[in-house]
């Protein structure tokens, strides 16, 4: 896995945030400032409750592997992707506001994923061994194939829109082959032991997955939300950056049975919102 852990997935990744950064303006920054209700509910729905959900999920969940756990956390922590603003246009939900909550708790993940990994693995792996994993490698590699890729896209939108606006349709192809090809290698890796973790990983990520959208869906109609925002919010919860959790999984701990999770969290997600939006859309 050397040159696909160490060159080939970091740029895979950056290249999707990039995409993801070529689709923003500073509007969508000032747009916050003008709905910041929905936007502060979906921010803690997604990087306070959705980690906290998975933890408490694990710690009742019978037999699962130190590893497996700590990738269920990685995916916890994980923001949301570019699939989730397409699908959020699907359900005819606010597009702008799922581009907001992308963007922004991706440019925050330098500073939450590294926290969260840190804690998992001390807490699932071992409490001695903390000192494999540090917060600022974890936050350095985030900053640069995450941070670093959004800002170079969201500045040549603002300085080159042109070639930005020609150059997107083609980015979010590449970004979907891309992701495709990243999820492909992490299942053919374990490709002997897939059946097996997906037997330990499928149970816990597929409750994770559907308690979050529903929970997202009702905590943002409980603080009266329209629905177009509580579609936004719910899937921006239920979809995650599988890309950058099998990322982090990849680098910080070699692969293995860590990046099941995310790899099998990627398949599921996509079947569940797609059942969430056809129960969305089923009155039309």
């Amino acid at each position: 896995m050397g040159l696909v852990t160490t060159v080939i997935l970091p740029l895979a990744l950056a290249f999707i945030m990039f995409t993801l950064g070529l689709g923003l303006t500073i509007a969508d920054f000032v747009r916050v400032a003008s709905q910041p209700k929905d936007f502060v509910v979906g921010l803690i729905s997604q990087i306070i409750l959705l980690p906290l959900v998975g933890f408490a999920l694990l710690n009742v969940w019978p037999g699962i592997a130190p590893e497996i756990a700590l990738g269920v956390m990685i995916i916890a922590a994980a923001p949301g992707g570019v699939t989730s603003n397409i699908l959020t246009s699907f359900a005819k939900g606010d597009v702008a506001l799922s581009i907001s909550l992308t963007a922004i708790i991706s440019l925050l993940s330098v500073l939450t994923i590294p926290f969260i990994v840190v804690f998992s693995y001390g807490y699932f792996v071992g409490e001695g061994t903390t000192g494999e994993v540090s917060i600022t490698k974890t936050a350095v590699s985030v900053f640069l194939i995450v941070t670093v890729p959004v800002l170079i896209g969201l500045a040549v939108r603002n300085y080159a829109e042109g070639f930005a606006l020609k150059f997107e349709g083609i980015g979010q192809k590449i970004s979907a082959v891309l992701f495709a090809l990243v999820l492909l290698g992490a299942i053919i890796q374990e490709r002997n032991n897939i059946v097996e973790f997906y037997a330990q990983a499928g149970g816990v990520t597929l409750a994770l997955n559907v308690i979050m959208l529903a929970l997202a869906w009702y905590i943002a109609k409980m603080f009266g939300s329209g629905t177009k925002q509580r579609i936004a919010i719910s899937i921006e919860c239920g979809l995650q950056n599988g890309t950058l959790a099998i990322a982090v999984a990849t680098l910080l701990f070699d692969g293995g049975a860590t990046v099941i999770p995310a790899a099998v969290y990627s398949l599921t997600m996509f079947a569940t919102a797609l059942i969430f939006i056809w129960w969305l859309r089923r009155g039309e």
